[in-house]
């Protein structure tokens, strides 16, 4: 009987696969096992990012802890899934599914790239400065876990690209069970952060990661590992915009 669970290497190799840290593994990680890790990374990067945030703000103005805390963001995850936003952004000026494939896979950022990659990123920072260090430690650590859930729902119900590539062969090998594993942790972790706040977050990052997967696969005929750095760049931005909403009017439950 093949196990839908956690593997014990499993989130050494999300790690290592989803960010820039130096992580030597005796083997090379199998990557698809390592997929119900992915929002327990999302989290780790949350904590540090949301801790960074709330540390500064009581030392510096909001607007430059928040600058900050999203620029170590950039450096911990070398822009991984902004370099898929920006991939994806710029096929989109292309006029047929071939073209946008052909242009998804060349590393060159054009205009639609780069603008969108900054939108993330001023989206970012100014919704981070809006809150409370409490609520901004919450936020990060929900916005990082639910983008990189959506991520693999997107992954388990989105049919891939109809060419060869990592996030297609994802997609392709990818059991429900462990996508359902992951998704599954996303949430929880979202939970012991955010409290109730995780019902409305959860339901924006999967409106964006519905929203995401529809127009790729309109747009490219499936999605691909770029696309799903899309979904995450979108998730991420959706849940600190609802944050922002919800920190106006509800303190975050474990600072009351």
């Amino acid at each position: 009987m093949r196990s839908n669970g956690f593997r014990p290497n499993g989130l050494l190799g999300a790690a290592q696969f989803l960010t820039r840290v130096p992580i030597r593994l005796r083997a090379a990680p199998d990557l698809t096992a390592c997929v119900p890790w992915f929002a327990a990374v999302g989290a780790l990067i949350g904590v540090v990012l949301g801790g960074v945030a709330a540390g500064l703000m009581e030392l510096v103005p909001a607007t430059v802890a928040a600058a900050v805390a999203v620029t170590l963001g950039l450096v911990l995850t070398g822009a991984f899934h902004e370099d898929g936003l920006a991939d994806t952004a710029d096929a989109m000026g292309g006029w047929t599914p071939e073209r946008r494939r052909e242009i998804l896979k060349d590393s060159r950022h054009g205009s639609y790239g780069v603008a969108a990659m900054c939108s993330t990123i001023v989206i970012r920072i100014v919704c981070i400065a809006a809150l409370t260090p409490a609520a901004a430690f919450a936020g990060l650590v929900a916005a990082h876990t639910l983008g990189r859930g959506a991520a693999v729902a997107v992954m388990a119900t989105a049919p891939p690209v109809p060419t060869e590539g990592l996030g297609a062969d994802y997609t392709r090998t990818l059991s429900r069970g462990r996508a359902a594993v992951g998704v599954g942790a996303a949430i929880a972790v979202g939970a012991l952060a955010v409290g109730w706040w995780v019902v409305p977050l959860a339901t924006a990052a999967a409106v964006g990661a519905a929203a995401v997967a529809r127009l790729a696969r309109r747009a490219f005929g499936g999605v691909s590992g770029d696309i799903l750095g899309a979904v995450e760049q979108v998730g991420e931005c959706l849940v600190l915009i609802v944050v922002t909403g919800l920190a106006l009017r509800h303190p975050i439950w474990w600072a009351r």
